[in-house]
Formats: structure tokens, C-alpha cells, sequence
């Protein structure tokens, strides 16, 4: 792994041990594979990160997220009042269309999902909390690069583009016209159609609308 973030490259490779855990790398071999680092330096790291406590061993040795992230989790969505007031905002989205919902905000070239509530429906997307996706897929992308469609109608639709099955209508929540967090809701395609603006637009443009007036924004 000879690139580098930060320029500080003990830090990159720390960071990058951490992400390959938390997509499902669980023993040293998928660490090394999804790293591309050298055994000896990912087993290094991997030992330090379970020492501060940021990963964990399992009874079968298999490497785990660390109970410290939850602490340092909460920290982080703390400081995003915004996600706290999205919540309710969500949890009603969800309970008037069905579907998983979700607050995604951007970072760099990333969305970070701040805040969701799952559908009860069985078969039903998951997004987890803290999950980094692509800025350049889905409907939530979309909004957050200000897309020409999107800006003009207020909200954006995606089939399949995050994942196969999959499709999500979102909105902007705006605060004094800067678009600030995509509000969204997503779901299997046996119940949103092939085109779920035309099931779900109105109701996420609403949710956005409603969780600005609970920010406080203008």
C-alpha cells in the first residue's frame, strides 16, 4: 500500500486496516488482501488498534470493530445536531412510505449516512450508521453533488445504481439555499417499481422541509 491520505502513511495504513474490518475483513490473510500491505506490517497494526481498543479478537481470533468506536461514534454524531434532530424526521418518513430511511451528509468525495431507521419490513435496505458510500451512485449522491436534475425538481431517483435490487428517491435539506444533508428513502424493488419519485418524491421532499424547520435553518 504505497499511497497515502495524509501524507502521514502509519496513520493511512491504520485508518485503512480500520475500513477493511468494518467491510468484513475478520482475519489477518483478509486484511493483508484488502490492504494490500505486507503480513508483518498488517498484523503491527492490527495488534496496536486492538491495544487503543479500536478493534477487537473474537473467540475464534477473527478481528472485530472495537468498543471504543461506539463511544467515539457518539461522539462524532454529538457534534452533528442535525442528526439528532433528524431522527423523529426520519423515523416518520419511514412509518409513512414503508421503506428504510436515511440523512446522509457529504464528505470529500464520500456520503456518510448520520442517521437512519429501518423499516420492519423483512426485506429491507440497511444502511449502517457511519456507513461511507459513493458520492457518484445512488439518489443521496446525487443531491449532495447538486446535480442539474435534482436542483431542478427538488429530488432525485436512483434504480440499482448503489446496488442491484435496490432503488431510492431523496431530497435536499437546505439551509439558506446551500444544500447541506440529502434526506432519503430505500428499498427492494418489489415495492418501490422501477420508478419510486412517483411513490415516495412527495413524502421525502416533505420530510426535508420539516427537518429544516426542526434545524432551525432558513
Amino acid at each position: 500500500m504505497d499511497a497515502t491520505v495524509s501524507g502521514v502513511g502509519v496513520v493511512d495504513k491504520a485508518v485503512a486496516l480500520l475500513g477493511a474490518v468494518a467491510a468484513g475483513a475478520r482475519t489477518l490473510p483478509d486484511l493483508v488482501d484488502a490492504t494490500g500491505m505486507s503480513r508483518p506490517t498488517a498484523h503491527r497494526l492490527a495488534a496496536a488498534l486492538v491495544a487503543h481498543g479500536l478493534l477487537r479478537r473474537d473467540g475464534e481470533a477473527r478481528y472485530l470493530p472495537g468498543l471504543r468506536l461506539i463511544a467515539l461514534g457518539r461522539a462524532a454524531t454529538g457534534a452533528l445536531p442535525l442528526a439528532e434532530a433528524a431522527q423523529p424526521v426520519l423515523e416518520q418518513l419511514r412509518d409513512d412510505t414503508g421503506e428504510s430511511a436515511q440523512l446522509y451528509v457529504r464528505d470529500g468525495d464520500g456520503r456518510v449516512c448520520v442517521a437512519t431507521a429501518e423499516s420492519a419490513h423483512g426485506l429491507r435496505t440497511i444502511v449502517g450508521l457511519g456507513a461511507v458510500l459513493d458520492l457518484h451512485r445512488g439518489s443521496a449522491g446525487a443531491v449532495l453533488r447538486e446535480e442539474e436534475r435534482a436542483r431542478r425538481r427538488g429530488w432525485a431517483e436512483s434504480v440499482g445504481e448503489r446496488e442491484a435490487g435496490v432503488a431510492s428517491v431523496s431530497a435536499p435539506v437546505l439551509d439558506r439555499g446551500r444544500v447541506v444533508a440529502a434526506i432519503s428513502v430505500s428499498g427492494p424493488l418489489e415495492r418501490t417499481s422501477r420508478q419510486p419519485g412517483r411513490r415516495y418524491a412527495a413524502a421525502v421532499v416533505a420530510a426535508a422541509r420539516r427537518l429544516e424547520a426542526a434545524a432551525g435553518f432558513h
